[in-house]
């Protein structure tokens, strides 16, 4: 569908909080200029930190037109507890639903483990209402004792509340009424409802989401508040998009809103920027693999589409169902710590040396091996960038750590080592990558391994061929990558809605209603962002089960008029593709509506994010010396290229070194390197044997 194309927006910022660093590009789409910049994150107050980016980069913040962000402000909050206090208001009998949960354990084959609720029990208070499964008035919603319970959690201290009564999903009217009461007297906006934000069955799930929300809102609010002041105070007049979990964009004047959704938005903006520059480039079929600092994360994209779930569980017991680009993440980056046990077993994370002081190599006090330190023994980090560093640390100081601290207890040179603590790094990513793979009934064989991140490009080819992955693309920016995604990141709005029908006794026009009621809503949301935009598409999918099951399964449809004699063929094939089996006895049931609208913005030249100015004539000019690097069969003399210099068109044999600003490309011997052109690497596993 067509849209009006608005003015403005020429020069887009977009910035990336990370737990190690902060990255931002700004690209003026008249001139073609960019401005880059990556400094350390600062944690405490993640407004700091996008402000020094946008200093280092130098930018004329009266200038720029739109500034688009990604943060773990959310993230951070709901996996440390550092969150708001939360009042909950809920159905009499089921204070406990949040601690409940699924009866899981966090240890599976353990009897010992701690879970912590997002809302202590002394703050769920329960109160007399209750509607049925088909949203039938069963007890009548006791007004007053809303406006006693909000009352008492005011009092105890609550800065936000929730309101969860029992199948709101089914009718919301009472959840509504008592909003309405806590508005009267609440001393801010941070009530959520949750049928308002996840329309769904399951009361857990509904309830956790709608408390990660409550807890969260007040922090964002508070956080994305005062960076709007300080940007406005130095001069900046646009308006400052927040990046969500899902890939798409809202608001700062909306975003606390919705605090939940952008849980996960980091990650997030980093696939979209896989997904935009694959497309571009023609390989639709993508295997996210982001390593940064702190973390690995992975993804899956088909068909130029990330997969997007609303499944997703942040952390033992921690289902936040809103839409979620569906990362996996492992503790292995670059500032992971590398440990012997006392079993004698080495270990890499997923405790991190962060920024600060981050590994031996960054000068700034770390003292403990990393996965960084050990690229650098190895060769294929450049050595001669430690005089730089502030601690004057050299490469004798980390080989002696090293010797000491993981060689001597193993028995192994650093080194030795120093390989050991790779190998451990990759298995534990490979594990991540078949997670998002194989165990979602996909074939690594058939995609590219998409690498980025500040240490991704070092890593990659190694896990290619470990997982017979054929090719690894690497963009223009591998370590600003989800700076990038906030750049070239669309409008989206996704809808969910429960309706728990087996196929069998569904209307189809009451499934196509819903649909265009979405539809509706998502349009006129768009409608209402200041922002550039070529069109506005649609994502239709379906959740469905086998009656009797536990578990979802998402079914992607081609338009929302489908049939319902298609609809079960399309859930039999489905399903058959993702577990092998076939159920043909047992009644299918359509348990979520799912829609998804986006506002597609115009396309960008992500080549121009390296100067072509910068690049010389042949391979050979780009050339800036060679070293000795370390391999699986010992060391090899290996070139070292800059990349900024590389030609756009080139072709290259490993083993060879490629070195930026953002990070460190390395081709392993056997492997072959060419440039495409979008500026893009591309490395054929295997292709120069």
């Amino acid at each position: 569908m067509s849209h009006p194309t608005r003015t403005g927006n020429r020069t887009v910022v977009g910035v990336d909080v990370g737990g190690t660093f902060t990255d931002l590009v700004a690209l003026d789409q008249d001139s073609g200029q960019v401005q880059l910049a990556k400094v350390p994150s600062t944690l405490d107050n993640q407004a700091f930190g996008v402000l020094g980016a946008l200093e280092a980069a130098e930018c004329d913040l009266a200038a720029l037109d739109l500034i688009v962000h990604g943060t773990t402000t959310t993230t951070n909050a709901v996996l440390e507890r550092k969150l708001a206090r939360t009042g909950l208001i809920t159905t009499h009998g089921f204070r406990d639903v949040l601690e409940l949960g699924r009866r899981t354990r966090p240890q599976p084959y353990g009897m010992k483990g701690t879970f912590t609720p997002l809302i202590p029990r002394d703050l769920r208070l329960e109160i007399p209402e209750r509607m049925d499964s088909n949203g039938a008035v069963v007890t009548p919603l006791d007004e007053q004792s809303v406006h006693d319970a909000g009352q008492a959690l005011l009092k105890m201290g609550c800065e936000s509340i929730v309101v969860h009564f029992l199948h709101a999903y089914a009718n919301p009217e009472h959840e509504r009424r008592a909003a309405d009461i806590l508005r009267s007297f609440w001393p801010n906006a941070h009530i959520t409802t949750g049928h308002s934000l996840l329309s769904e069955s399951r009361e857990f799930e509904r309830g956790v989401t709608a408390a990660a929300n409550a807890a969260v809102q007040p922090l964002l609010d508070r956080y994305i508040t005062r960076l709007v002041a300080e940007l406005s105070d130095k001069g900046y007049n646009g308006d400052v998009l927040v990046m969500n979990g899902n890939g798409g964009m809202v608001s700062s004047a909306h975003v606390a809103q919705e605090a939940a959704k952008t849980v996960m938005s980091g990650p997030a903006s980093g696939v979209m920027a896989a997904a935009y520059t694959g497309r571009m480039a023609g390989h639709d079929n993508l295997i996210t693999y982001d390593m940064g600092g702190t973390s690995t994360d992975v993804a899956l994209i088909r068909e130029a589409q990330p997969s997007v779930s609303n499944e997703i569980e942040v952390e033992y017991a921690m289902p936040i169902h809103v839409p979620m680009v569906d990362v996996r993440t492992v503790g292995a980056g670059g500032g992971s710590i590398a440990r012997v046990t006392p079993a004698g077993l080495l270990e890499v994370g997923p405790e991190s040396a962060g920024a600060t002081p981050g590994p031996i190599c960054y000068g700034l006090g770390g003292q403990e091996p990393t996965i960084s330190d050990a690229n650098l023994l190895m060769g294929r980090l450049d050595p001669s960038r430690l005089n730089a560093v502030k601690g004057g640390v050299s490469l004798d100081d980390v080989t002696g750590v090293f010797a000491e601290k993981l060689g001597q207890p193993l028995g192994l040179s650093a080194t030795d080592a120093a390989e050991a603590v790779i190998r451990i790094a990759n298995t534990k990513m490979a594990g991540a990558i078949r997670m998002v793979s194989i165990s979602l009934g996909a074939d690594p064989r058939d995609f590219a391994l998409f690498a980025f991140g500040g240490a991704g490009p070092l890593h990659a080819c190694a896990l290619a061929r470990e997982l017979s992955i054929p090719r690894v693309l690497i963009p223009v920016r591998p370590g600003i990558t989800n700076a990038v995604g906030c750049v070239v990141a669309d409008l989206r709005h996704d809808f969910v809605r429960t309706i728990n029908t087996p196929l069998d006794a569904l209307d189809a026009s009451h499934l196509h209603a819903v649909f265009q009621e979405q539809i509706r809503d998502g349009e006129a949301l768009i409608a209402n962002e200041s922002i550039n935009i070529d069109e506005i598409r649609h994502l239709y999918s379906v959740d469905m089960q086998f009656i009797g099951q536990t578990h979802l399964l998402r079914v992607p449809l081609e338009t929302p008029n489908i049939g319902l004699n298609q609809l079960q063929t399309l859930f039999e094939r489905a399903y058959f593709d993702r577990f092998h089996v076939e159920l043909d006895n047992i009644r299918a049931n359509v348990v979520n509506v799912n829609c998804s609208v986006i506002g597609a913005r115009p396309p960008l030249d992500l080549s121009s994010l390296i100067d072509p100015s910068g690049r010389r004539a042949t391979l050979e000019d780009a050339r800036i010396g060679e070293r000795d690097v370390y391999f699986e069969n010992g060391w090899r003399r290996t070139p070292i290229y800059q990349r900024e210099h590389i030609p756009q068109a080139f072709s290259l044999a490993g083993p060879a070194i490629i070195q930026q600003m953002d990070t460190t490309v390395l081709i392993e011997p056997g492997d072959l390197a060419t440039g495409d052109s979008g500026g893009n690497i591309i490395v054929e596993i295997g292709g120069a044997a």
